[in-house]
């Protein structure tokens, strides 16, 4: 992949984006993204769990409808289907040993939608395969050796000397961690070019509803499945790329004693996780230093003058959020729109609130600068400081 002189880059931008990029800063130059075939609308999903899980407790039902509603999901894609229960009926059977029968449904699922992805990615981008020269595969939803990094390249005809980075079980924070490792590759390697993949299902954690596991009735009710793809390089090529955001500064910074907070565990039954109560306002207790800690880098102190990318873990992270840092209500509409479209797709999630936020930075007057955060176990805090072009 050719370079592209800094000075000149700069003039010749001028005409094609509003900013032009700073020389040697990695930029998002495509995205994609892919989803099953399934098409699950909110207001259907509780009959079906209920009924597809054999479950005939009405108190269950009732709250599963009440965290329905307060999600603000409309509509999710998913992996689970009618003829996988056929086959596979043990998953809807609480107790049973069906850790091999998740794995024979999620690894090939993740790589075929993470293959859908990226293939749409480089149709966007315009290049060719053999230019991409390392690969970033990020997914909690499967287990493997070789991993789905190696399917995925051989797939996608990638050379047999890409560079593959591999990100496992990072949760709803992946697809920042993702940006920020395929940041740092791209900065390094002069010419590279980095594919970035995240792809995730909820197999592994689908289970019939039991009173002694809350946590499973909101992941039903929010959680969904998909993948998606970007295409990260510095120095765009003149005439070939399009880059619309850059990557300019990136901070991951752990809560320490939280550890607890966000627990998940894999059993022979799939994998279970707890959510702690205080998630939200342990979130909230910390998120304006970690803000500043990135604004500071573009001397930025007002956080109306930004434009947000936020992993929408939930309706309540984002309205204590919005509210703590007292943002005016259009800030999270990408966030929320991702959430109301997708639901919660894990590490996916941040790359559709990033294809919703393309399409606001090519507005006039768009703001310049913007943060791109997700939360995860750890707590883990993922940001990026962002820069429209």
């Amino acid at each position: 992949m050719s370079k592209t002189d800094g000075n000149g880059a700069s003039k010749h931008y001028a005409a094609l984006t509003r900013r032009a990029p700073t020389p040697g800063k990695a930029t998002i130059l495509a995205i994609g993204k892919a989803f099953p075939s399934q098409l699950v609308p909110q207001e259907c999903l509780v009959e079906g769990y209920i009924r597809d899980t054999k479950c005939d407790d009405a108190s269950i039902k009732e709250k599963l409808e009440r965290l329905c509603k307060t999600t603000t999901v409309k509509t999710r894609y998913t992996v689970m289907s009618k003829e996988i229960l056929e086959k596979y009926p043990e998953l809807a059977t609480e107790g049973t040993p069906t850790i091999q029968q998740r794995l024979e449904i999620a690894n090939p699922a993740v790589v075929e939608m993470a293959l859908n992805a990226s293939n749409a990615c480089i149709n966007e981008w315009g290049g060719s395969v053999k230019d991409i020269t390392h690969i970033v595969y990020v997914s909690s939803s499967e287990i493997r050796l070789p991993g789905g990094d190696l399917y995925l390249a051989s797939q996608l005809g990638l050379r047999n000397d890409v560079g593959r980075v591999m990100l496992y079980f990072l949760g709803c924070y992946g697809g920042v961690t993702g940006l920020r490792v395929a940041k740092d590759i791209a900065e390094n390697n002069p010419g590279s070019r980095v594919l970035l993949t995240t792809s995730e299902t909820t197999i592994l954690g689908f289970r019939p509803p039991n009173k002694a596991r809350p946590y499973d009735l909101v992941g039903a009710a929010l959680f969904g499945d998909g993948a998606a793809a970007v295409i990260i390089g510095a120095d765009p090529v003149i005439g070939k790329e399009s880059p619309f955001m850059e990557l300019n500064y990136a901070v991951q910074q752990f809560l320490p004693g939280t550890h607890d907070v966000i627990d998940g565990r894999l059993s022979e039954e799939g994998i279970n996780f707890k959510l702690g109560r205080d998630l939200p306002q342990k979130i909230e207790d910390n998120i304006e230093e970690f803000c500043r800690k990135l604004m500071s880098k573009a001397g930025l102190t007002e956080f109306n003058d930004l434009f947000w990318a936020v992993h929408p873990g939930g309706p309540a992270i984002l309205n204590r959020l919005e509210s703590n840092l007292k943002l005016n209500k259009e800030k999270l509409g990408c966030s929320r729109r991702a959430l109301m479209d997708y639901g919660n797709v894990s590490s996916n999630t941040i790359i559709y609130v990033l294809e919703y936020m393309k399409e606001e930075l090519k507005r006039e007057g768009g703001e310049e600068w913007g943060l791109a955060l997700a939360f995860g176990p750890g707590i883990t805090f993922e940001g990026i400081l962002l820069r429209g072009l």
